[in-house]
């Protein structure tokens, strides 16, 4: 067997999502055949919170675990960014980044520690600090506002030019896109790799036979958290840049994450998946949602319809997770 079978077979169900996402952009051509590099990039645009809220959603799944607070999390660390960045030099900015991105990281611990101390189910737990952090971004912000730095706008908007590259080629390649996949691989390529990496795998393929294995199973959960917290802080400050405000108000990200990580293959019941397939799987779904508004349905029946795919890939998602129980 050759290398590329070899691969293929291996993700097989990650490269058919190449394939429908390939398949619905000659689709979104044939619906509007101007649709070019513009169209491309405000695609980017509008999955790159929605990527990072995959990512967040990731790790505590493959634990075996849920986070129903990383959209919540996500307006906090939103308003937060955009308070102080509201009148801060560029310098200062760079300061208050790194601040929140350790902020996310803290508060999904929290998420995680809670847990492992309660022993009340992470789907309890995770509710819960919904409010909690929802209320929290309401304390810091009570309406619209904040700001954010020039440069960090700069890297969500345009394309990325490399040496040598002729221009439209690089027109193709949106700075969204980009910053999504950097930010993203630079974390998760090294942890599954990593000790740690392997463990968040083994305590949610069988977390019994982990803690027989000498995986410190307590440490581990409370680190998956920790990593959807930091994913969450990430997809704030994205959300900062885009807009160019902080919005207190948790957006549409929670359902959308689940059905994401859910679509990319990564089992509900935990222990299996990756980072790649959500990933595709969120640009899918806002391809859908694109391709809808191209045909002119109404946005109502949109919102119906992409809810409705959610929903459905959720509960196919949590109906293989049961069978794969009983098994």
């Amino acid at each position: 067997m050759n290398l590329p079978s070899a691969i293929i077979r291996r993700h097989g169900w990650v490269f058919s999502l190449f394939v429908l996402l390939a398949l619905l952009l000659v689709a979104t051509w044939v619906i509007q055949p101007r649709y070019g590099a513009d169209g491309i990039g405000s695609l980017a645009r509008a999955a790159l919170p929605f990527a990072f809220a995959a990512a967040a959603q990731a790790p505590p799944v493959i634990a075996g675990g849920v986070d129903l607070s990383i959209a919540s999390l996500m307006a906090l660390t939103s308003v937060t960014a955009a308070r102080l960045m509201e009148g801060a030099s560029d310098e200062a900015s760079v300061l208050i980044v790194a601040f929140v991105l350790i902020l996310g990281l803290a508060l999904g611990a929290l998420n995680g520690l809670l847990i492992v101390i309660t022993r009340v189910p992470d789907i309890v737990v995770t509710l819960a600090m919904l409010f909690v952090w929802e209320g929290a971004a309401l304390l810091v912000l009570n309406a619209p506002g904040g700001a954010a730095a020039g440069w960090l706008k700069a890297l969500v908007v345009g394309t990325v030019g490399f040496p040598g590259v002729p221009a439209t080629i690089s027109d193709w390649i949106p700075k969204a896109l980009v910053l999504a996949l950097v930010c993203i691989g630079v974390i998760w390529i090294p942890l599954i790799r990593s000790r740690l990496g392997l463990s968040i795998y083994a305590i949610g393929s069988n977390s019994l036979a982990a803690l027989r294995s000498g995986v410190a199973v307590d440490l581990t959960r409370i680190a998956a958290y920790g990593l959807a917290g930091l994913f969450s802080a990430m997809g704030g400050v994205v959300l900062t840049a885009s807009t160019g405000i902080g919005a207190p108000i948790p957006g549409p990200y929670l359902l959308a994450s689940v059905a994401a990580v859910v679509l990319g293959g990564v089992a509900l019941g935990g222990g299996r998946g990756g980072m790649v397939g959500p990933l595709v799987a969120v640009f899918i779904l806002r391809l859908v949602r694109s391709d809808l508004t191209l045909l002119s349905v109404d946005p109502n029946v949109a919102t119906i319809v992409e809810g409705t795919i959610m929903v459905i890939v959720v509960m196919l998602g949590a109906l293989f997770a049961m069978r794969a129980r009983a098994a």
